[in-house]
């Protein structure tokens, strides 16, 4: 396997960072822990404090949560109050403040338990995305605004803010040229080396230092690529992986596709391609912050063209020759969604297509592997009669 020299580096982030985060909140620095891509980092930044992401990938927590909730739960919302309710997460146990949202009605339900723990804050996400909904999500940003001043005893300046847009951006733009790496033919980089940068990155305690690590990894795989150097060759499969969030420990549908000889090249998913759009700079910072988190393409969202959008968009910037979209158990907008995304792949697109529905544990793992390695080979065989 071909791998960067930095990638070492960012494999090593998660473990690095959590002394790293001990040192700092030893020094008086305040931490907010975040599980979603709608909590805003830059409110947090312009308060003085870290944006830290919480552990939430792992089927070891999950025994422990389910003594408390339903079985049939999603394993992401299981595995999140696995972690806090047995004080296995570090990022969890350092936080001074947890950030939460109304993305579905399982974390919210499983947010109120979870405040029994640490202080919270909920946002109110609308889940529409016209201007009324606008409205409303600039008073929710407003809202958190004040909470963080308080809990902070810190004022959050237009100019604080603006300052954290500019870093965040910079972020964003860092994993777009990340990403964007993969559209050769062939990759540079594994779908799980990717996966393990974008998961590990998440939580590093300095931003700027994240970002630079980050562009040299870019650099080292972008001369791969330019030397033609890859783990794969032009005729493996490239797949678009679409679907819920994932991350390391939650990774096996991505195990098992390179597994059975393709290359997932690009990841749709809110832990990966969701991230990159900037925020508008100059102006209304609260308004431009609402009106970049509220255009993410999220299930929750309805109706949700823009995910139909950004799908084509990556199939087409990507060369995919297929979609896997990937649900968890019990997450009922991504599975009804599964649907048009279904028509709208196959029948626009002209893009083989696999739904799988599944949880974090490896009970399953040999029947997805047959429908994986069935739908490789369909694949493979209208790649070489095309």
């Amino acid at each position: 396997m071909i791998q960067a020299k930095t990638f070492a580096e960012i494999a090593t982030l998660r473990e690095k960072n959590t002394l790293a985060l001990k040192e700092a909140k030893d020094k008086g620095l305040r931490v907010v822990g975040t599980y979603c891509i709608y909590s805003p980092a830059e409110l947090v930044l312009a308060a003085g404090a870290l944006p830290v992401s919480l552990c939430g990938t792992s089927q070891t927590p999950i025994p422990a949560a389910e003594k408390i909730l339903p079985r049939s739960l999603c394993p992401l919302i299981k595995s999140s109050y696995g972690f806090a309710v047995s004080d296995t997460c570090p990022y969890f146990y350092f936080a001074d403040l947890i950030l939460a949202e109304t993305t579905c009605d399982g974390k919210k339900k499983m947010y109120e338990l979870l405040a029994e723990l640490k202080p919270l804050h909920v946002m109110q996400l609308p889940q529409t995305q016209d201007e009324t909904a606008l409205k409303y999500w600039c008073e929710e940003m407003l809202r958190l605004k004040a909470r963080l001043e308080e809990a902070f005893a810190v004022e959050i300046s237009d100019e604080k803010l603006h300052d954290a847009i500019r870093l965040m951006n910079d972020e964003r733009r860092s994993l777009r040229d990340l990403q964007d790496v993969c559209r050769h033919v062939p990759s540079p980089i594994s779908g799980l080396d990717m996966l393990t940068v974008l998961h590990n990155r998440g939580f590093s305690c300095d931003k700027q230092a994240v970002i630079e690590l980050v562009d040299r990894l870019t650099a080292e795989l972008r001369t791969l690529a330019e030397q033609g150097l890859s783990p794969y060759s032009a005729a493996t499969p490239r797949i678009l992986l679409s679907g819920v969030p994932i991350g390391i420990g939650s990774d096996k549908v991505v195990q098992i596709i390179e597994s059975c000889g393709a290359n997932v090249v690009c990841f749709e998913s809110c832990t990966a391609y969701k991230k990159v759009d900037p925020v508008s700079q100059g102006g209304d910072p609260i308004a431009a912050l609402a009106e970049r988190y509220l255009r993410v393409p999220c299930s929750c969202m309805t109706p949700n063209q823009g995910r139909l959008d950004l799908v084509e968009q990556l199939a087409q910037d990507f060369q995919v020759d297929g979609v896997i979209d990937l649900t968890w158990q019990s997450c009922h907008t991504y599975n009804i969604e599964s649907i048009n995304l279904k028509k709208h792949v196959r029948d626009s697109l002209k893009i083989p297509f696999l739904q799988i529905e599944t949880d974090y544990s490896p009970s399953d793992t040999e029947q997805l592997k047959v429908r994986i390695e069935a739908f490789i080979e369909i694949i493979g065989r209208k790649k070489i009669a095309g």
